[in-house]
């Protein structure tokens, strides 16, 4: 799988979900509107990421939704994902590619100008800006690039860029206007009451924005 849409793109995040289940949360988010889903997971054992990878690939495949790991080759590779998600500090895209083919999706973290400019030079599926806004699921970043960096950002890169970090569905489509070409959220949907209704109000926007263009 190759073609993607980037316009609602849900990372997950155990911790934030109220206890409930990562593979409710993305069922739900799912039916909501959520078209990609990254499993990102800091903490749990290998095999808990995998099963846990197998399990949310069995639940995306049959509606077409991509499956990205966060930073973990070797469980991108064992669960024959549809991607990866790399950072600035994990392994070069170089490799990556090299291993992965040239058939699955790479994203790249890009937190400046500099960056932006430097992943021009490399053939990454997309690039994820962050944050846009300082939220507590990053708390090490502690500068955002706010709407004023995703425009300047996008006046340099040659990628498609998804926005993360603080938005919801009351600024996607200041994001987005800004010249994001998709919005990446964690918190606004796996820590909503109805996740169901969150990625929904989100997906309303995005849908909004695209048809009016505001």
């Amino acid at each position: 799988m190759k073609n993607f849409d980037p316009s609602l793109y849900l990372v997950t995040d155990r911790n934030l979900s109220k206890g409930r289940p990562v593979e409710f949360i993305v069922e739900e988010a799912v039916r909501g509107g959520v078209n990609m889903v990254q499993l990102r997971e800091k903490e749990c054992p290998t095999l808990d990421f995998v099963n846990m990878a197998f399990r949310l690939k069995e639940l995306l495949a049959p509606v077409h939704v991509p499956l990205i790991i966060n930073d973990r080759l070797d469980v991108a590779m064992a669960v024959d994902a549809d991607g990866l998600h790399i950072g600035q500090q994990d392994m070069p895209y170089a490799i990556v590619r090299k291993i992965l083919g040239r058939d699955k999706i790479i994203g790249l973290s890009v937190e400046t100008a500099d960056q932006a400019k430097e992943a021009n030079k490399i053939d990454v599926d997309y690039i994820g800006l962050s944050p846009v806004f300082v939220t507590g699921t990053k708390p090490e970043l502690v500068h955002s690039l706010g709407l004023q960096g995703i425009r300047e950002i996008a006046a340099i890169s040659r990628h498609i860029m998804i926005a993360i970090g603080g938005i919801n569905a009351k600024n996607a489509a200041n994001v987005l206007h800004a010249g994001a070409n998709g919005i990446a959220v964690v918190s606004a949907i796996a820590s909503a009451d109805d996740p169901l209704k969150a990625a929904r109000d989100i997906r309303q926007e995005i849908d909004h924005y695209r048809i009016s263009g505001k």
